[in-house]
């Protein structure tokens, strides 16, 4: 089976290559796009279309630049998918940002979306243009994961394994929240699974790990992977929120729209798609998220 894949440079990318190279049933076509999409395309049976440009957190990215990688190329690529006679297979990597930048409740796949980014935007927009088009005769699959974590991957995780490793107690203790995680693994196992099989039916699916954590359960699970007691402290929230306040008006470490981050909370479904996969997820969360902290070890 060829497989034409971009974004293999990425995190999910690398590892989703690394678990393919073994495997002679699968010839990789690993593709960059940042030059474009190249002028010719061999013909593939499967379109993998990882590359894209992530959400920054620092706000200083220009709102073009999302629309540009995220929709202008997602659509000219499944354009491209359409017109290929031997594709049958199109995997298209979103977001949960696609439909909801705050949620109440769990998110599901049949929630009305309103992104409030630009980020949240164009992968809406490449979603709703797939979505347009899907043919008959061949497979479409949009997966939305929520906060993907893994060995060598960098984000939030590491800055809360950090905190922790320093011997800094989590002040943000009195905030109680939940948030689903998405690993590695459990994502990759998706993605070969819908490699496979030819019975499951196209459509959009949510990718999360079955259970969620607080952000005072996480710095637990941190603490257990370093050996160590965990340090929480309860200050009341309306300090806390006094404080962020002020860090809105002079540059400190916490302000409201940090804070917001921190302790919010994220919670998404993953029934659709274990029910139409008819498997379990090969790794529990709380097992992801340890072989994650373990993995910051030799940082």
């Amino acid at each position: 089976m060829k497989i034409f894949l971009t974004g293999s440079t990425g995190f999910v990318g690398q590892n989703l290559l690394a678990s393919l190279q073994d495997k002679e049933l699968f010839e990789l076509i690993p593709v960059s796009l940042r030059g474009g999409i190249p002028s010719e395309i061999s013909p593939a049976e499967v379109y993998i279309h990882l590359a894209g440009k992530a959400h920054d957190l620092k706000n200083t990215s220009e709102e073009s630049e999302y629309y540009k990688v995220n929709f202008e190329l997602t659509q000219r690529l499944f354009d491209i998918f359409l017109a290929d006679k031997e594709a049958k297979t199109f995997i298209f990597i979103s977001s949960v940002k696609a439909v909801k930048d705050q949620l109440k409740g769990s998110l599901t796949e049949d929630m009305v979306s309103d992104p409030q980014t630009a980020y949240g935007k164009s992968k809406q927009m490449a979603e709703e243009y797939i979505l347009s088009g899907l043919p008959d005769d061949k497979f479409v699959y949009i997966l939305r994961p929520c906060m993907i974590h893994g060995p060598g991957n960098k984000g939030n995780l590491n800055l809360l394994y950090s905190l922790v490793s320093k011997g800094f107690p989590w002040p943000l203790g009195a905030f109680e929240n939940q948030r689903s995680f998405c690993s590695i693994d459990n994502l990759v196992f998706v993605l070969e699974e819908l490699l496979s099989r030819s019975d499951v039916p196209t459509g959009v699916y949510n990718i999360a790990d079955d259970n969620s954590f607080s952000t005072n359960e996480l710095i637990g699970l941190i603490a257990e992977s370093q050996g160590k007691r965990p340090r929480v402290l309860k200050f009341s929230q309306n300090t806390i929120k006094g404080l962020a306040k002020i860090g809105d008006v002079i540059k400190l470490p916490l302000n409201t729209e940090r804070l917001e981050k921190l302790t919010e909370s994220y919670l998404v479904s993953n029934h659709k798609l274990k029910k139409a996969i008819g498997k379990p997820l090969p790794i529990n969360a709380k097992d992801g998220l340890l072989k994650t902290f373990k993995s910051f070890e030799s940082k």
